[in-house]
């Protein structure tokens, strides 16, 4: 079966961190993982150390891990869930968000000792 990753970056509104990464993690990844084809997801916090110096338009990115032989259908029921009972979304998420989502086409390489 074909495996995606969907790539999301966010950031919290401002002076709401605390409330939307509550929301985020105790939440949002669980109704996202309700959606048919969604089979995992990871958040992960922007790090202190970084190759180039800031600015950096996003602070948070999760990724969400998705298996499906119709991936426009995991797509639409996503879409048709967002911001209703099945997928309250927070006002402490900003609303300038990306979401990219990627098609695996190569084995996973993994560093040898």
């Amino acid at each position: 079966m074909p495996r995606y990753t969907y790539v999301v970056l966010t950031n919290p509104v401002e002076g709401r961190e605390d409330e939307y990464n509550e929301w985020y993690t105790n939440t949002h990844v669980h109704d996202a993982l309700k959606v048919p084809g969604f089979v995992g997801a990871q958040r992960f916090k922007l790090a202190a150390a970084q190759r180039n110096e800031a600015p950096y338009p996003w602070k948070y990115l999760a990724l969400y891990e998705i298996e499906t032989d119709d991936l426009q259908k995991a797509i639409d029921e996503l879409s048709a869930r967002y911001d209703t009972a099945d997928m309250v979304i927070s006002e402490a998420l900003h609303p300038e968000r990306l979401g990219l989502l990627f098609e695996e086409f190569t084995p996973r390489v993994e560093a040898r000792p």
